[in-house]
């Protein structure tokens, strides 16, 4: 899982949000000690980091669930190694237990 920085809250600005009040009871039920207004920070950094490219989960073989055979539509990485796997290579397709689909190298689960 990544690993978030925290910046402290005297350096943030002040933004107000309206949420559904059932969103944000289950916000604060699924934050735990962390606080729902953390949680709702990381959700918006996975976004923007997801949707700028910026993105690159870290697995473990033991967050890997079950896989499948699969071809490469373009240019990927193993999630487990990093190695490069080239279009129209054959690749396994994992799930991970965060429900992640990620690729991965056929090589990378005999290691």
């Amino acid at each position: 899982m990544r690993t978030i920085t925290r910046t402290s809250t005297t350096e943030m600005e002040v933004t107000s949000i309206r949420l559904e009040k059932n969103l944000k009871d289950k916000l604060k039920e699924l934050s735990g000690n962390q606080g729902y207004q953390a949680l709702i920070r990381d959700i918006l950094w996975n976004y923007v980091h997801q949707k700028s490219g910026d993105y690159r989960p870290q697995f473990n073989r033991s967050d890997i669930r079950a896989t499948i055979e699969a071809t490469a539509q373009k240019d990927e990485s193993c999630a487990l190694t990093g190695k490069l796997i080239q279009e129209n290579e054959p690749m396994l397709l994992a799930l991970t237990t965060y429900g992640d689909f990620v690729p991965l190298s056929r090589e990378s689960l005999a290691q």
